[in-house]
């Protein structure tokens, strides 16, 4: 599969090589302060793994996401149900290693999330949830169009939706 790219960014599906790099991260607890932490490389490995094995039932799951420029691996996110928590409809996850924090990758991933699940997809809406506290990924998300609907006290988190534009078909 060819990646898919954005201006500065190409996504992929992980692979296990992958994994080291990617638990950089996702292991990280400043980095995952406001969603979950893989306490292990193992862990980290199996939640791929099972998110792999959605994207080959449902057609969709994280990417791993590299910088254009240079090539390395930035960050892990995309459009899924999650099957960790599931029940909460198809969403928008993200996580961005430190390093490039600041850089506008997750505004730009979002965007190009959104017109994937517009475009391609077709979803017909698309949630997606962030703490309180996160200011940063309240604001990608309001960016990209996401309305909040308010606090999800089972998650913790405020819940966010994006309603597909009318006319929009697949390409």
């Amino acid at each position: 599969m060819e990646p898919l790219q954005t201006e500065r960014l190409l996504l992929r599906p992980p692979t296990l090589r992958d994994v080291p790099t990617l638990f950089e991260f996702l292991g990280d607890p400043l980095a995952m302060q406001h969603t979950h932490l893989d306490s292990s490389l193992r862990q980290c490995r199996r939640r791929i793994a099972v998110h792999e094995r959605r994207r080959r039932r449902d057609g969709t799951a994280p990417w791993t996401v590299l910088a254009r420029q240079g090539g390395g691996i930035v960050g892990w996110g995309g459009i899924y149900e999650d099957p960790f928590d599931p029940g909460w409809g198809v969403e928008l996850g993200y996580a961005f290693h430190p390093r490039v924090w600041g850089r506008g990758y997750a505004t730009e991933f979002a965007g190009f999330s959104v017109d994937y699940a517009d475009r391609v997809l077709a979803l017909p809406e698309l949630n997606a949830f962030a703490k309180a506290d996160n200011a940063a990924s309240r604001r990608v998300l309001e960016n990209a169009g996401f309305e909040e609907l308010g606090f999800e006290p089972a998650l913790g988190r405020l819940r966010y939706r994006r309603v597909r534009a009318r006319g929009w078909a697949r390409s």
